[in-house]
């Protein structure tokens, strides 16, 4: 059996080793930071102190409760707009597409001075109608769903193109049909026949859509309320090693959630062979 041997050419190996020193030399510096004290030496008081922390928990469970929604609301809205669009109005893919990727080119900034805008108007002008108590509700400050509708908007580029790559590589006519032809109404027919052949798009959203919520800084401290993210940067300036610390380790969380979901995406069901005797 003749062996399979790789080549790695040397310009190809060299953007490896810079792309690994680029991401792995800042790490190696912000690890050294949190360990190493001045006049104490190795200590890793950054790490064990992290838990006992006034705010941790409730700022990282509240970032993981947003997360969640937005997962969930975002999906519920995209998989089943895009497997409609894929069937019945190819011809408008183009104009959802350019919708969806607005998030993009619109600076977050201006993003969060339009949902100022609106917070501000609704209760001026909404007092006396039932609309009012919708506009507190969204401003909880135990779970602002405000955030979870902006993220909602954020996360759309993300995933449309997670999602629309798994639809194109799937033929979702040919399924639908099939489910239907056997009894299956159009929801039983998206659960049961599309939905499992969209698994790894379905991961690969959910998971951006995580990393996008955990990370968001900008228009949760804008509109005052506190994720993990501003949590982190609350305490950057008393605890600067334990800030340091946190962000380490929810880098580290990011990637093994990100092994994870390739480990689980690329797992296949192995085919079952009749043999004859």
């Amino acid at each position: 059996m003749a062996r399979l041997t790789f080549r790695i050419r040397p310009g190809r190996a060299l953007v490896l080793v810079a792309a690994g020193l680029y991401f792995l030399v800042p790490l190696a510096a912000s690890v050294i930071f949190t360990v190493d004290v001045p006049g104490q030496g190795v200590t890793f008081d950054a790490y064990t102190a992290i838990l006992g922390t006034d705010g941790f928990l409730g700022s990282l469970l509240l970032s993981l409760e947003l997360a969640a929604a937005t997962i969930a609301v975002v999906l519920l809205l995209m998989v089943p707009a895009l497997v409609a669009l894929r069937l019945g109005a190819p011809r408008l893919r183009a104009v959802v597409e350019i919708v969806c990727a607005l998030p993009l080119v619109v600076p977050p900034i201006a993003f969060v001075a339009g949902i100022s805008t609106v917070l501000k108007w609704g209760p001026d002008h909404l007092s006396r109608t039932p609309l009012f108590q919708t506009f507190v509700a969204v401003q909880n400050p135990d779970f602002p769903f405000v955030l979870v509708l902006a993220y909602v908007v954020m996360a759309l580029p993300f995933v449309h193109r997670a999602l629309d790559a798994g639809l194109r590589a799937i033929d979702v006519r040919t399924l639908v049909e099939a489910a239907r032809s056997c009894g299956a109404g159009w929801p039983q027919a998206l659960v049961r026949a599309v939905l499992p052949n969209l698994r790894g798009a379905l991961l690969n959203a959910a998971f951006l859509t995580l990393a996008l919520v955990l990370g968001e800084f900008t228009v949760a401290h804008l509109l005052g309320f506190r994720p993990f993210a501003v949590w982190i940067v609350d305490i950057s300036g008393a605890q600067a090693q334990m800030s340091v610390a946190v962000s380490v380790l929810s880098l580290l969380v990011t990637w093994a959630l990100l092994l994870a979901l390739a480990a689980v995406g690329g797992r296949r069901t192995p085919s079952r062979t009749a043999s004859q005797g």
